[in-house]
């Protein structure tokens, strides 16, 4: 299995194990995982697509872990806000360099990581 199928198996698995939580889940043990899940997932989309790959997967998992989670508004916001800024954060790259690519290897191990800790920590 590639790497992107084994994070997105993973992402998954995180949607399927963390169950929505009520309005005071933003002080929940596993809301900044969450969070940054978000930002590396913006991360991906924009590297992703930089260097070749076209398509939206990288926002799709995005919009899979918000049906997931089906937050309030405010925390909707919260996750929207986390993607974009990952998103934004490599907006001065124009072309996939070297650098790009060990980003993305870096983000694809991050997010693996941080989904499999997730679940194994939090899930039921």
């Amino acid at each position: 299995m590639n790497r992107p199928s084994v994070l997105l198996a993973i992402c998954l698995a995180v949607s399927a194990v963390v169950p929505a939580r009520p309005a005071f889940s933003a002080e929940s043990p596993f809301e900044p995982g969450l969070m940054r899940l978000a930002e590396v997932l913006g991360s991906l989309h924009f590297l992703r697509n930089l260097c070749g790959e076209k398509g939206d997967q990288w926002r799709g998992e995005m919009e899979k872990l918000l049906d997931s989670e089906n937050p309030d508004p405010e925390r909707r916001a919260r996750f929207i806000a986390s993607f974009n800024r990952g998103y934004r954060s490599f907006g001065t790259y124009t072309q996939c360099t070297a650098s790009a690519t060990e980003a993305i290897s870096r983000y694809m191990k991050e997010g693996e990581t941080l989904s499999r800790d997730i679940a194994s920590r939090y899930g039921n």
